[in-house]
């Protein structure tokens, strides 16, 4: 294993891990039954599940990114 793998690695397992602790906003009840979604409303985000979707973000950039270079290299 090369170093290029173990940071993609280690970037991987903190995106995974910050997809899991960020909290769901629909009920999975909704979403098989066809009921109305309040998916697309303007939900703001506030303190620290704006953080959390700040730093997913800026993670899954960082992990594509990691990926195009591992590639090329």
């Amino acid at each position: 294993m090369d170093f290029n793998d173990i940071i993609l690695i280690i970037v991987a397992l903190f995106l995974i891990t910050l997809v899991v602790l960020q909290s769901s906003k629909d009920n999975i009840n909704n979403a098989f039954s066809g009921e109305k979604s309040e998916l697309f409303n303007n939900q703001k985000q506030r303190g620290f599940e704006l953080v959390m979707s700040r730093v997913t973000a800026v993670t899954s950039v960082v992990f594509i990114m990691l990926s195009v270079w591992a590639m090329v290299s």
